[in-house]
């Protein structure tokens, strides 16, 4: 038998009161995801299990890489059932890697096997969820169903029609899905692709895309938006004439780093202050280090499994930029990621600089992130914001993910919350106080983020 049961990382009778009680029947808000939009709109029917557990996951390829798997049967040629065999083979030695739980829920939770993956189970595993893929009908819509998922908040082009969710508010869908607006091909003067993406967009001037920017970001509300995202490898801030960097870099101009960060600066804050005019929050994911290995960047593109952990300074950017948006009175609830978890103690400090009343926890520490999405990591940011702010403001959890069998890391992270604060009751670092622990679980599992981002 395998190891998901009930109980599953839960160690003590408070944390198995407050998950069994609280947390694991509340629905699932997934406010941060890289789901496909077309996907959903279009009720996708997945062919085989390779698709529904393998494709597209870069974790997963990550991992057959560190496992000595042929490139060939990762993203290559090889047929989807080779492919299935070579995850299925390296599984067993990822002990200690969220991917063996996430694999072992994800199996549980959509196709009720609590075999363990590995090369003598693949075959038979392999046929029993293709199987139940074909006589359940599982699509990306009953996914999302069965798993009790409330409102999906995929990731988007400024760009983009957003047909696809324009499709889904007009059908009766048991979620909700918003787009959210990602600027970052409008802000990242320096990428070599920067100029060819403002073209194709029919910008001509410094002017024109702050307009630009504005009926998209006005467009993206009308259709439901609530966030922003923002990828930030380093935080920028610069003053300056950032007008003259546009039109320097659109005529093919070198830019220097304190030019790339006056424009990098000017657009946040020209998107900022639209976003704190409609209530949204902006999100900042700071730290990543991405598209490491070129070769295979060439290769495969981006999002393939070469990105790591930056270790460059936030604090004093981050301070500053912060500032400058609070100064001029356009700095909207601001959601801060960090993917260094050396960072920990500076995002969680400066969270309180930053608060400010009506909004409960206005400013907020965003959940473990990507390599932190583990128990370690997630113990450890739940850690930071308890001793340096406040734990029962937190939004909660997100997938971050392009997997629609991933929301059972909701599940996860609610097991872990449970358990931690659970095991601080049952030491008497706090009262058995159920009707307190109850509010703090909920808001914590659904209800923050719920008021948070004003979900109706």
């Amino acid at each position: 038998m395998g190891i998901i049961n009930e109980n599953f990382m839960l160690y003590n009778n408070c944390a198995k009161e407050l998950y069994h009680n609280f947390a694991a029947p509340l629905p699932i808000i997934d406010y941060h995801c890289h789901l496909d939009p077309g996907k959903i709109a279009d009720n996708h029917k997945f062919k085989n299990a390779y698709e529904i557990f393998l494709n597209g996951d870069h974790y997963k390829w990550r991992q057959m890489r560190s496992g000595g798997i042929a490139e060939e049967k990762i993203t290559g040629t090889a047929d989807d059932f080779e492919k299935w065999m070579a995850f299925a083979e390296i599984l067993p030695y990822l002990i200690g890697n969220p991917l063996y739980h996430w694999t072992a829920m994800e199996l549980k939770q959509y196709f009720d096997i609590n075999e363990p993956l590995c090369h003598d189970s693949a075959k038979s595993i392999w046929d029993a969820c293709n199987t139940q893929l074909t006589e359940k009908n599982l699509t990306t819509q009953s996914l999302i169903k069965e798993s009790n998922v409330e409102i999906i908040c995929t990731t988007d082009d400024p760009a983009d029609t957003l047909e696809h969710h324009i499709k889904l508010q007009k059908e009766d869908f048991c979620a909700k899905v918003f787009p959210t607006f990602r600027p970052d091909k409008a802000i990242e003067i320096g990428n070599e692709a920067f100029s060819s993406y403002i073209s194709s967009c029919g910008i001509n001037s410094y002017d024109a895309l702050l307009s630009w920017l504005s009926a998209r970001i006005t467009f993206f509300n009308a259709n439901g938006c609530k966030l922003s995202d923002h990828a930030l490898s380093y935080v920028p801030f610069a003053l300056g004439d950032a007008k003259s960097v546009f039109e320097k870099k659109m005529n093919g101009g070198a830019l220097s780093q304190n030019e790339i960060d006056v424009f990098k600066t000017a657009i946040l804050g020209h998107c900022a202050a639209l976003y704190a005019r409609f209530g949204w929050a902006m999100q900042l994911h700071i730290g990543a280090l991405r598209n490491n290995n070129t070769k295979m960047f060439y290769s495969l593109g981006a999002d393939t499994g070469f990105d790591s952990i930056n270790d460059l300074p936030v604090a004093e950017n981050l301070s500053a930029l912060m500032d400058h948006l609070e100064t001029e009175d356009i700095l909207p609830k601001t959601i801060l990621y960090t993917l260094n978890p050396k960072d920990n103690y500076v995002l969680g400090t400066m969270l309180g600089n930053f608060q400010k009343s009506p909004t409960l926890s206005k400013i907020q520490f965003g959940s473990a992130w990507w390599f932190n999405d583990n128990r370690d990591g997630m113990e450890a940011h739940l850690k930071a914001l308890a001793n340096l702010g406040m734990l029962g403001g937190f939004i909660g959890m997100l997938t971050d993910s392009r997997s629609f069998v991933s929301f059972s890391r909701h599940d996860y992270f609610r097991r872990i919350f449970c358990n931690l604060i659970g095991d601080w009751v049952e030491k008497g670092e706090y009262p058995k106080d159920i009707k307190t622990l109850k509010k703090i679980v909920e808001g914590v599992c659904y209800y923050n983020a719920k008021n948070y981002f004003s979900f109706n």
